[in-house]
């Protein structure tokens, strides 16, 4: 076994996930595509619907007095420190596969990037339950702490995609949706406010909605979520013409930098409803004889041509999900 491989084999052993700022108790986390996280690693404290958490510095700033931010700051350098070790970890490898010329390598190289999401996948849990989950035995974390935590999650999100189509551009990986190997998507937290369980994830690229039909709609987040049934959402984005897309959501036309001349690519939040095979069907020999599923998307949020942050979409859906749930106002940071 090359050091390589004996370095990203030993990630987790490496990675520990630090306390809660208030060291609060966590809470098991039971997402489907996450079962082999330890329910040791994450954390959940309060947060509220109405109160966005992706939010500028400078409205931060004028909300929190320089003594209270420094100390919040002091609380919160241990998660900052596992961030940047991730992070570390991040060049590291890019750095060895842009100078490597062992080709003996290979096998390490496929298997590096898979093991290193698995590794973040409990600080990505750690960070979107402490910053957004809300329980009712639980006090709220300052508004600059829940916001920073996710700021941290941002980051390491974004540096993850980047690694990932860095290899695949080399070949290692695969981005195809419709290969069982490949990394088209990763995990980036969950969270669960109230009777809510939300789970998201991130693809690396805009990918097809449907893998077997060409819809022009192309999917970026995916959230399932857990209430009496699981649903699944997608952030989406298509390529319109601007004769036909409403660019202002009130049937105006603002003008917008196209993609093509005259095309604009437009963004939103949808649910997944499956047409094929019929959930409700009883039939298992559906499900069996059915490669892959097909379904429609069915819009909810319109949020323009500006492509959204991970934490502000989620902040959006989580909105939407919200006021449908119990009326509940949402401000989101767009």
């Amino acid at each position: 076994m090359t050091e390589f491989e004996v370095v990203s084999e030993g990630l987790v052993e490496h990675t520990v996930v630090v306390e809660s700022p208030e060291n609060m108790e966590p809470e098991e986390t039971n997402d489907p595509e996450t079962s082999n996280l330890s329910t040791n690693d994450s954390a959940v404290s309060p947060s509220t619907g109405s109160q966005r958490y992706c939010v500028e510095q400078s409205d931060l700033d004028s909300t929190q007095s320089y003594y209270d931010m420094n100390m919040m700051d002091e609380k919160i350098k241990p998660i900052e420190e596992q961030l940047q070790y991730l992070l570390n970890k991040a060049d590291e490898f890019q750095a060895h596969l842009m100078y490597s010329h062992d080709h003996h390598q290979n096998e390490g190289f496929s298997r590096v990037v898979p093991t290193f999401l698995r590794t973040c996948q409990p600080y990505f849990t750690y960070l979107e339950s402490t910053a957004r989950s809300s329980l009712p035995h639980r006090s709220r974390l300052p508004l600059y702490i829940r916001t920073r935590l996710l700021q941290f999650s941002e980051q390491l999100c974004i540096r993850l995609e980047r690694l990932v189509l860095l290899y695949a551009s080399f070949g290692f990986l695969s981005l195809e949706e419709a290969n069982p190997l490949s990394i088209s998507h990763f995990y980036i937290g969950q969270c669960q406010i109230d009777s809510i369980k939300v789970s998201v994830f991130r693809y690396c690229c805009p990918a097809p909605f449907l893998s077997t039909t060409n819809t022009g709609l192309y999917k970026r987040m995916r959230w399932n979520v857990e209430r009496q049934r699981e649903n699944v959402y997608f952030l989406c984005c298509e390529d319109m013409s601007e004769a036909l897309a409403d660019l202002d959501g009130n049937g105006g036309r603002e003008r917008a930098m196209g993609v093509d001349g005259g095309t604009v690519r437009m963004w939103s939040i949808g649910q997944w409803i499956q047409t094929h095979p019929d959930p409700q069907t009883e039939d298992i020999y559906d499900w069996i004889l059915c490669w892959v599923p097909e379904g429609q998307y069915r819009q909810l949020l319109y949020l323009g041509t500006e492509e959204p942050s991970a934490c502000i979409a989620t902040d959006c859906l989580l909105g939407e999900l919200l006021s449908m749930e119990g009326g509940f106002t949402v401000t989101t940071a767009m």
